[in-house]
């Protein structure tokens, strides 16, 4: 009898020194994604869409959390800073993962050591637009507007880091003009002033704002990605469009504390992928403007990785200011 004392013992020791044996069961509660921007944005809308898939596996509640400011690094380092236990993920993009570091003296999390990459979800693009009452009919137009009246139009971003930022910054760099940036807190905050005509333009997420252009509300005149949209194939890109290079194109995917257990990781990803290939989860984000991708753990902390010095070396070149 003592024996088998010692042995259960032992065993709730070994249970409580590794949490990968103590969560055999997860998830049996609720679970949280949080996502740095607003409802409606990009990586909102590939929160819901994979939780109700996730809650639908797993037969708990799992809700998406927006919590906005600093350019989605709140979001970060909120998950950075939470329980390694997968009750807590990030929907978590390029921004706060590989822009924020090269323009922030300091973070409050490290993009590699703080987090257990899961996968990749999507990338996605961004279109040049101009409220309609903008004289400027072409980008050639819109350049020579921005040289003619320097600092006076403007160009919204949804925070520092953002894609929608380091593509006005870039385009500001590579034309040689003076605009002034306008922060907002996320993409579809931008819109309303946009509308109205109080903004001169913006590098808006496809999915929020393509609706506006086939309604006539926005002119368009390029997108940010290397190559063209299935979504608006008659619009170039801005390489195409006399600014060789030219690519500010957000990414997302799911990211779990560091320490998460790894059995726990292997389960969100394999979720996350059959999820992904599903026809009607597939279809709705391709119809929005976003390109599922679904890769493995190993894939995404390289292309975390690889880029952070790429956008580094462009921010650099582009003199772009955490004041911006």
């Amino acid at each position: 009898m003592k024996f088998i004392f010692k042995v259960l013992a032992a065993l709730a020791v070994l249970l409580t020194a590794n949490p990968g044996m103590a969560q055999t069961g997860y998830p049996n509660r609720p679970v949280r994604i949080i996502v740095g921007f607003t409802p409606g944005t990009a990586p909102d809308v590939a929160a819901r869409l994979l939780a109700a898939k996730f809650s639908d596996s797993w037969g708990v509640p799992v809700t998406v959390e927006d919590i906005t400011g600093a350019g989605s690094n709140i979001a970060t380092d909120r998950v950075a800073k939470a329980t390694p236990d997968g009750y807590t993920l990030l929907m978590g993009g390029n921004p706060s993962l590989v822009i924020n570091p090269s323009l922030y003296a300091k973070l409050p999390f490290d993009p590699i050591k703080d987090f257990a990459p899961i996968s990749q979800v999507f990338v996605a693009a961004n279109l040049l637009v101009v409220h309609p009452d903008v004289p400027a009919k072409t980008l050639p137009e819109l350049v020579a507007l921005a040289r003619a009246q320097p600092g006076k139009l403007t160009y919204g971003h949804a925070g520092i880091g953002t894609s929608q930022h380091l593509a006005g910054e870039l385009f500001k760099y590579m034309a040689h003009i003076d605009v002034t940036p306008v922060a907002y807190r996320g993409s579809t905050a931008v819109l309303p002033d946009l509308l109205a005509g109080r903004l001169t333009m913006f590098f808006g997420n496809i999915v929020n704002v393509l609706p506006q252009v086939r309604e006539g509300k926005l002119r368009a005149f390029a997108i940010t990605s290397l190559k063209r949209s299935a979504l608006a194939p008659d619009l170039p890109t801005m390489a195409e469009s006399g600014f060789p290079g030219f690519e500010a194109v957000p990414w997302f995917g799911l990211l779990a504390p560091a320490g998460t257990p790894p059995d726990i990781i292997d389960k969100i990803h394999k979720e996350a992928v059959k999820d992904l290939a599903l026809p009607d989860v597939h279809n709705s984000m391709v119809q929005q403007g976003l390109d599922p991708i679904g890769n493995s753990p190993a894939e995404f902390v390289e292309a975390i990785k690889t880029e952070t010095p790429r956008w580094a070396k462009v921010i650099k070149d582009a003199g772009i200011k955490l004041s911006n």
